[in-house]
């Protein structure tokens, strides 16, 4: 068996900090956990389009603090701040208490592993050829400044019968150091031959931005 460790959760307390920051008993802390992962799957469904790579929640009394850190804020916030209004009135009522959004804008989404991966498996579903889509990243990350790259497709790639791994790398990217920024992303792409899983590492010289 395969003894692999997930890349975000090896580097916590190290170079990650949680995605999460609260204090529960044990009695609150199956629910707040459910809670929190009912406000990130409404929040990745309604907002598949707004490139978003990270949501982060606080809670501090009754009140939960959500912050959505996100490449497009127009188009989470809306004309006027209509969409956030009614975001926040959707979310309070699947928690059933206050909940305070904060937007946060990334710099630069060609630098975030999640926002690269995601956008790798949109040109899958858009049928561009993977070993394209995979080479576009690659490059255009590199361009931005990334000390290194690597991009991951796993399944049914062009539609084969059989399902294999093809990767593309450029740089560095040393995975087990842990004080290297390392930055981890994935994301499925829906195709009509089946579900191909789009995994992403960038290694950042430079200090990350708040994400």
């Amino acid at each position: 068996m395969g003894q692999k460790v997930n890349p975000k959760g090896f580097r916590l307390a190290v170079r990650r900090d949680w995605d999460s920051r609260w204090f529960a008993d044990k009695k609150q802390f199956p629910a707040f956990i459910n809670e929190d992962n009912k406000i990130r799957t409404f929040l990745n469904e309604r907002l598949r389009f707004a490139s978003v790579p990270k949501i982060y929640i606080e809670r501090a009394g009754q009140r939960v603090r959500v912050k959505i850190y996100t490449a497009r804020p127009g188009i989470v916030i809306g004309r006027k701040g209509a969409e956030l209004d009614k975001l926040k009135a959707d979310l309070s009522k699947l928690v059933n208490r206050d909940v305070l959004l904060d937007i946060a804008e990334v710099k630069k989404p060609d630098l975030v592993a999640q926002l690269v991966a995601e956008n790798v498996a949109l040109q899958l579903e858009r049928r561009i050829s993977f070993r394209r889509a995979m080479k576009k990243a690659v490059q255009t990350t590199m361009q931005m400044g990334a000390d290194g790259i690597r991009v991951q497709c796993s399944g049914r790639l062009g539609g084969a019968e059989i399902a294999r791994t093809e990767q593309q790398r450029q740089g560095r990217v040393p995975l087990h150091t842990l004080r290297e920024n390392i930055d981890y992303g994935f994301a499925e792409a829906r195709t009509l031959y089946g579900i191909i899983g789009i995994k992403c590492w960038i290694c950042n010289s430079e200090p990350e931005e708040s994400i």
